[in-house]
């Protein structure tokens, strides 16, 4: 009897010892700010990992950093009401002379528009970044910080491509800025948080996890965005999204909703994507990009095997500008850029993405696939200076006093505004409160006819717009997008 003693004190002991190791384990689990929470894999419904307990730690940490934006624009020249309605009568109206007496010197007011968002400064000299649809336009740029001290800010420089914008206020004090993260090494499943204005709420803090990486969402040719339903809502664009190290790795910039609210979609801008435009916008206040000078599509699996592409990986040319880098390197219509400088291509965004990155005046090699034999290209990356509508401006276009521009169309043309067709005339401008505007004419519409007269080309064009005298009234038949338009626009 008295033998079993020793054996049940060592057991007890030993116990006491294992639950005491259990506790700190614990412990230490919770002091970094975890709980162990058991069942939520589907695969393997017996593991365990590990959720953020809170997110106090990043919150407090980043949450300085973090400033409320509000912008105010004017918006001129809003006049009386009746200037908006068009009397049955035309111009035999028998009340003109009545409105034009007691209302036609009633003032035009200006009205206020104002907006909201936020942003965050990079460092302490009190630059900040946010987003260029929040500032663009702006008469007044207001900053609140944390402390609730409000200042003036300025604009530095915008990219609307990737709607990044740079804004400085003046003070003596240092701010703190953020730490930068490393959004590539970002995984889909990890959690973020998000910190910003919502409808006005300053410093809300808000968390989820990424969903998903590399979306297009059609916002722009540099679509590269992280999917969050961390919940962002109106007044967090411009915004950071935060890794669990407290480092900035995206700018919250859209949301997907029908309501206006969070839906549990919400979308950041890399920021490894952004440094790099923040970069340029403070030294210069612009962005300068590298051109290759050509269209581009993706392949689709039909296409990767006419054109002998064996992995479908590459970007499809569907025409190479005369006179552009890629046309003096060789570059035809029909190749397909698989590579550029040793890294693989995988899509059409792959490549414009490589190539807006390249420095002007660098040189690069691609390699590409034409009729199944792999051929390799020296090419000097030149500056891109041009947008989706000054693209036409490599074809004829014409201005006319009826407040619009128009082009021939060209492939480039039909593939930026969604054109089926292969011929016609196509707007490339609309001139503000001009007569085309007042109409409803927009860029992008394709003019079938002009007074019940077919439109295919810029001479058709230009004959017809020289028979009408001015204050003489045309109707434009139009196509936008899938549907017809008859348009009466007085010259």
């Amino acid at each position: 009897m008295n033998s079993n003693k020793p054996d049940k004190t060592t057991a007890w002991r030993l116990s006491v010892v294992v639950a005491v190791l259990v506790a700190i384990l614990a412990g230490i689990f919770l002091a970094a700010g975890f709980n162990i929470t058991q069942n939520t894999s589907a695969s393997n419904p017996s593991s365990a990992v590990m959720v953020p307990a809170n997110f106090t730690d990043v919150a407090m940490a980043v949450s300085p950093a973090v400033v409320n934006i509000r912008t105010e624009k004017i918006i001129r020249g809003g006049g009386p009401v009746f200037r908006h309605f068009q009397s049955p009568f035309g111009k035999e109206d028998p009340f003109h002379d009545f409105f034009e007496r007691f209302f036609g010197d009633i003032p035009r007011r200006d009205f206020k528009q104002r907006s909201l968002g936020s942003g965050f400064f990079i460092d302490k000299e009190g630059y900040i970044v946010t987003n260029n649809h929040l500032i663009e336009n702006a008469d007044k740029i207001k900053v609140k910080l944390k402390n609730g001290k409000e200042h003036d800010a300025e604009i530095v420089g915008r990219d609307v491509k990737t709607d990044i914008a740079l804004i400085k206020i003046k003070s003596w004090r240092d701010f703190q800025a953020v730490k930068w993260g490393d959004s590539d090494a970002l995984k889909v499943g990890e959690w973020v948080v998000a910190i910003g204005s919502p409808f006005g709420l300053e410093h809300t803090v808000t968390a989820g996890i990424v969903s998903a990486k590399g979306r297009v969402i059609g916002s722009g040719p540099y679509d590269d965005f992280i999917q969050t339903d961390a919940s962002i809502n109106p007044g967090n664009s411009g915004g950071p999204l935060i890794n669990m190290k407290g480092e900035v790795i995206g700018i919250n910039t859209a949301i997907v909703s029908r309501s206006g609210g969070n839906v549990g979609i919400g979308f950041a801008i890399p920021i490894n994507l952004a440094r790099g435009i923040i970069k340029q916008l403070k030294a210069s206040g612009t962005v300068t990009r590298g051109w290759l000078g050509v269209s581009i599509q993706d392949l689709t699996p039909d296409l990767a095997e006419y054109y002998g592409v064996k992995d479908g990986k590459g970007a499809l040319i569907g025409e190479v500008f005369e006179g552009d880098p890629a046309d003096k390197a060789g570059i035809r219509p029909k190749d397909v850029v698989i590579e550029v400088d040793g890294d693989k291509i995988e899509d059409s965004r792959d490549l414009s993405q490589k190539i807006a990155e390249i420095r002007v005046g660098d040189k690069i090699t691609i390699k590409a696939v034409r009729s199944g034999k792999e051929l390799t290209f020296r090419v000097d990356i030149a500056k891109r200076t041009e947008d989706k509508e000054s693209l036409a401006l490599k074809q004829p276009m014409e201005e006319t006093d009826l407040g619009m521009a128009v082009s021939t169309l060209t492939r480039e043309l039909a593939r930026r505004f969604n054109i089926s067709e292969t011929e016609g005339v196509v707007v490339v401008s609309v001139e503000q409160d001009g007569p085309a505007d007042k109409a409803d004419v927009q860029k992008g519409d394709l003019i079938l006819e002009i007074d019940h007269k077919p439109i295919k080309t810029l001479d058709d064009y230009q004959s017809q717009i020289e028979k009408v005298k001015k204050d003489e009234t045309i109707s434009l038949l139009i196509k936008r997008r899938r549907g017809f338009l008859a348009l009466n626009i007085t010259k």
